[in-house]
């Protein structure tokens, strides 16, 4: 029973992932090239911040109980966004240090195949003489 509950929510959320504009940008965002709008894309956790607020208050002066839903989404993607700029500073930071000892692998290993001769031998240990 569990199986099926869980499998259902499952193809619900993929369903509905499509549709949901806050899912959108952060696919967007962790995708290679939107690696780098991570930390300005933080900036969008204000506007749902405020949003939560503005819901919440209007739910304690008397409005719909929907209103205490609506903050609680609000603040839900506001974290999201919070969370992504780290992350996505992080992968970057990683993916451009991997990207820098590629190069410097490549870089050496045409070095040594332009100038084999230049290579040292290894020194012979005074054990070895």
């Amino acid at each position: 029973m569990f199986g099926l509950i869980l499998g259902v929510t499952a193809r619900i959320h993929y369903a509905v992932r499509g549709f949901m504009p806050s899912n959108i940008l952060l696919d967007a965002l962790h995708t290679r090239r939107g690696l780098k709008w991570g930390a300005p894309a933080m900036l969008l956790a204000v506007p749902y911040a405020l949003a939560a607020v503005f819901s919440a208050g209007q739910a304690d002066a008397g409005g719909s109980g929907w209103f205490n839903l609506l903050a609680l989404v609000f603040v839900w993607n506001a974290l999201k966004f919070v969370v992504a700029g780290p992350v996505t500073l992080m992968r970057l930071l990683r993916l451009r240090s991997r990207a820098a000892q590629a190069r410097r692998r490549a870089a050496r290993a045409v070095y040594e195949v332009v100038e084999p001769d230049r290579i040292a031998e290894p020194a012979l240990s005074s054990t070895q003489a």
